[in-house]
């Protein structure tokens, strides 16, 4: 779920595009709305305040009776659908492998890639302190 909560709204539609999808009815949402985000002074201190999070929720049922629920940030209720109804898939013995195969695992892949880009780009600032004070 928090692969899907991540992944853009487009990527997921794109992985899902090819495939026959069960019929689903919406239980709840798509709705959007506002959440707290609660802070820790120094992680363990005083709860308090930090301030509010756009979120958009979805609860669907598919045919079969599998209840998927959803929560993403932001207000992209199609991404917040599709999550909902991959959250039921999933849960389903004779779709579970194709949902795998199809969405969760590329998802992850391109969520690697993008983490490993990021660390490639932070190693290359990486200063050597011991040069620099072998330098002297």
């Amino acid at each position: 779920m928090g692969l899907l909560a991540r992944a853009k709204g487009d990527a997921i539609a794109a992985l899902v595009a090819g495939i026959d999808l069960p019929t689903h009815t919406r239980i709840r949402g798509p709705e959007t709305g506002l959440v707290m985000l609660r802070g820790r002074a120094g992680g363990d201190g005083a709860a308090f305040n930090l301030g509010e999070m756009t979120t958009t929720r979805c609860t669907i049922r598919t045919s079969a009776g599998q209840v998927g629920h959803a929560y993403v940030a932001g207000r992209d209720g199609r991404q917040a659908e599709l999550a909902a109804l991959l959250d039921a898939l999933l849960q389903d013995a004779d779709w579970h492998d194709a949902m795998m195969a199809a969405v969760i695992e590329p998802l992850n892949a391109a969520e690697r890639a993008r983490h490993a880009l990021r660390a490639r780009r932070a190693a290359a600032t990486r200063v050597d302190f011991l040069a620099m004070a072998t330098m002297r």
